[in-house]
């Protein structure tokens, strides 16, 4: 099985021979195509051709053959649509063969939405090797486990050979650090045979500072109408939009159909530019949806602080007309403050009714429906999501961000009671919404995940100040001391102090936590899954003193959730009616049910039917 995305951008084996090479510089009157030969490299004229491309087809341009395109002044750019580019940002590009690769998943159909549990993991440190090839040999683990869905940071090419990935300047380029296209689609390939869905993070909001060379040659990828924090946007919405919209649209459905993915997650469309009817994140969703075979779901996942609803909606039928789902920080927030106690900066919104803002987030997947946030200084954010079913909602404890975005990238289990972590994780593994792991969550980490780049010495120095700047504000860092303790992201012992140490998994208490994770999945996968296909809506919630209570429609009943998070035991509680699925610091009392602090039980009652 052979797999190509043809599209109109960079560089093009021709089924007659040779490779045809394209740019769009519309701001220049003329570029020079320069090839490697041996070790020399040879210049050649580009053809100008209307609305500012430059083409040439080489007869002897072969797959490995290293490129790179000359400005008027000289300046050496590789081709922002590289497949490849394997010495980094600067380096020149390479023909790419998509065809080498020979694929094992002829049979792969993927698996339908309500199915994922998803892991989130960063390549470079889920293993000490951080490599494609290594990651590959650690999927056995994860679907024996219970993951049914891998969702990788972004491996779009970044400068250096350390970044979480949002730095990426080269969007059709996995990042060469962590190795070949190839042994990229092995590991998607091997995913697939695993019954692993794989999910990948690209980011269409803006390019990373060091790098990205657009502006020298294609202007018209900007808009300075719209300033972000990145600066101006990119043009999805100004003049001589249609080539860029179609670079990013281009580039989902070659993750897609060039590397076979089941999905992809657009980050932070919140900070996306675009004023057009139909913006650029629904006109990819929909070019998603037409561009693949009908009996291959593929699905849409947003990040979007906005809370935009609409985007979520779903057909008669029960389709998504845009996204799947949506990442869910307001569930995140929630649960952070009620199991930690911490209040600062965003948790602030959260932070008066913690249990009820859970409770709503578990029931209706948004806590702020229209509401002020104080904190984002807004007089309404968020739009109703109850009428969604929960499967719209992806949620978690923690997220790269939460967790890498701390001074000292402390993960959930350091900081929380460790009954009320263990009473959260129940909840959110057996709510109906889709639950994601961040790399190591499965086994109660002691590894870290901190802020690391490798950028240039000069950009490097600002990161670092800004870095330490940024938290400057805080109690906890009101010395020079404490500023100067904050791990610097530019060093390489930031980012190896972040890889998870994989025989913690076999070692005590890691082992016991990734054991009763296990157990909660499996729960979740015999019991709940089944009855998920036909969600429709959402569910119902209600939370005093310290109990909380929600219940979910699912297929043939309901789906009830009881949990304790007061300051001590609950006597006397009336309990869930129906089958016992999960129950855990019960006791029964001569009225109800006792219910110890962290405890959980989850029930699932059946509808009964009379006849006629």
């Amino acid at each position: 099985m052979k797999r190509l995305h043809a599209m109109p951008f960079g560089a093009t084996l021709l089924d007659s021979g040779g490779t045809r090479f394209a740019l769009w510089a519309p701001g220049l009157p003329e570029v020079t195509l320069e090839l490697q030969a041996d070790a020399a490299w040879r210049r050649l004229p580009m053809a100008a051709l209307d609305h500012g491309w430059h083409r040439l087809d080489v007869a002897k341009a072969r797959a490995g053959t290293r490129y790179r395109y000359v400005m008027p002044d000289g300046l050496q750019v590789p081709d922002p649509a590289s497949r490849a580019n394997p010495d980094d940002v600067y380096g020149a590009s390479m023909v790419v063969d998509p065809r080498a690769y020979s694929w094992g998943d002829a049979n792969w159909r993927g698996r339908p939405w309500h199915e994922a549990v998803i892991y989130e993991l960063h390549v470079g440190t889920f293993t000490p090797e951080g490599s494609y090839a290594a990651a590959q040999a650690r999927l056995p683990a994860l679907a024996e486990f219970g993951i049914t869905a891998v969702e990788l940071m972004p491996v779009a090419e970044f400068p250096g050979r350390r970044n979480w990935g949002y730095d990426g300047v080269l969007p059709f380029a996995p990042e060469s650090s962590y190795g070949t296209p190839d042994e990229l689609k092995s590991l998607i390939d091997t995913a697939h045979r695993l019954g692993l869905m794989v999910l990948l993070d690209v980011v269409y909001n803006h390019f990373g500072p060091e790098g990205n060379y657009l502006h020298a040659y294609a202007g018209a990828f900007f808009n300075p109408a719209h300033q972000t924090p990145w600066g101006a946007a990119i043009n999805f919405d100004g003049h001589e939009n249609r080539t860029v919209r179609d670079f990013f649209i281009h580039n989902a459905l070659y993750w897609a159909e060039e590397f076979h993915i089941d999905g992809l997650r657009l980050d932070a469309v919140h900070a996306i530019r675009d004023e057009t009817e139909t913006d650029i994140v629904t006109e990819i969703a929909h070019a998603l949806r037409a561009g693949l075979v009908p009996d291959r779901p593929f699905h849409l996942v947003l990040e979007n602080d906005a809370n935009e609803a609409r985007r979520l909606g779903r057909d008669a039928a029960g389709v998504p007309r845009e996204a799947s789902a949506q990442w869910n920080d307001d569930l995140h927030h929630a649960a952070h403050v009620l199991v930690s106690g911490e209040t600062d900066g965003y948790y602030a919104d959260y932070a008066d009714e913690p249990l009820r803002a859970f409770g709503r987030a578990l029931a209706e997947g948004f806590v702020y429906q229209g509401q002020a946030s104080a904190f984002r200084q807004l007089d309404a954010r968020g739009e109703a999501s109850g009428h969604l079913p929960s499967s719209a909602f992806v949620s978690f404890l923690q997220t790269h961000d939460q967790v890498g975005n701390r001074a000292f990238g402390e993960r959930l289990h350091s900081l929380a009671e460790p009954a009320l972590l263990r009473a959260a994780w129940a909840c959110l593994l057996l709510s109906p919404h889709i639950p994601m792991f961040f790399m190591g969550d499965e086994f109660a980490a002691s590894t870290p995940f901190l802020y690391f780049c490798e950028f240039g010495p000069e950009l490097a120095a600002a990161v670092s100040v800004g870095r330490r700047a940024e938290f400057g504000a805080f109690e906890a860092f009101n010395t020079e001391a404490a500023l100067a303790a904050i791990p610097d992201p530019n060093a390489a012992a930031t980012f190896a102090a972040s890889t998870l140490r994989w025989r913690e998994r076999t070692e005590s208490p890691h082992r016991e936590v990734l054991a009763d994770m296990g157990t909660l999945l499996a729960l979740r996968h015999r019991h709940l899954v089944p009855r998920m296909a036909a969600l429709q809506r959402g569910g119902v919630h209600s939370a005093a003193d310290g109990v909380l209570r929600v219940s979910w429609p699912v297929s043939g009943g309901q789906w009830h959730l009881l949990a304790n998070f007061g300051s001590g035991t609950a006597d006397g509680l009336v309990a869930p009616a129906g089958e016992v699925v999960y129950r855990h610091g019960t006791q029964p009392a001569a009225v109800g049910v006792d219910l110890a602090r962290g405890g959980v039980v989850v029930r699932f009652e059946p509808v009964s039917f009379e006849p006629g």
